[in-house]
């Protein structure tokens, strides 16, 4: 009996289970060590170079960029894709070191922005270098331009899939 069949029986599957082709599983493979060994190896590196973890970095950097350096902690969460939870404790990390600030929003809800101040502005500023330099040794110089092309390519579809997952899904709980 093969692996794949006796998986089938083993939880019903059947027929309902389209099973990777060798080329496909192959892919798979090498994309998962992507994303476990790059976020891996990015976190070590910003941690030794500039004593923030990649998490942290992401939060920085994506405040940094934002008018005002302020953004609304839900819409942080999304872009960083965390939980609200896992991003509230990064924050008070933050915050506790002076990197950036929790400010309630006026009016009704429980609402509240991130803002980074302007210590926080400078130790991002401070890492980028050490980031973009392992961004390219681990991953940019590492490609062909037309890999760069395909792997943007592929990395919008993936995150265009999850989208559609996610508001599907939430349209379900309604």
């Amino acid at each position: 009996m093969t692996k794949r069949r006796a998986a089938d029986e083993a939880t019903g599957a059947g027929a309902e289970t389209r099973w990777l082709s060798d080329d496909e599983r192959a892919a798979w493979l090498a994309n998962s060590a992507i994303m476990i060994s790059l976020p891996a190896a990015l976190d070590a590196r910003m941690q030794r170079e500039s004593r923030l973890t990649f998490f942290e970095y992401m939060v920085l950097s994506v405040l940094s960029e934002e008018p005002e350096r302020t953004m609304r902690m839900s819409r942080l969460a999304a872009r960083t894709a965390a939980s609200l939870s896992r991003l509230s404790h990064v924050v008070e990390r933050l915050e506790k070191r002076g990197l950036l600030a929790r400010v309630r929003v006026p009016g009704a809800g429980r609402r509240t922005n991130a803002v980074l101040t302007e210590a926080g502005y400078e130790v991002v500023v401070a890492a980028a270098p050490g980031h973009v330099a392992a961004v390219r040794e681990y991953l940019i110089d590492q490609l062909e331009p037309h890999e760069l092309a395909t792997l943007r390519r592929i990395g919008t579809a993936v995150e265009a899939a999850i989208d559609r997952a996610a508001t599907s899904s939430e349209t379900a709980v309604r």
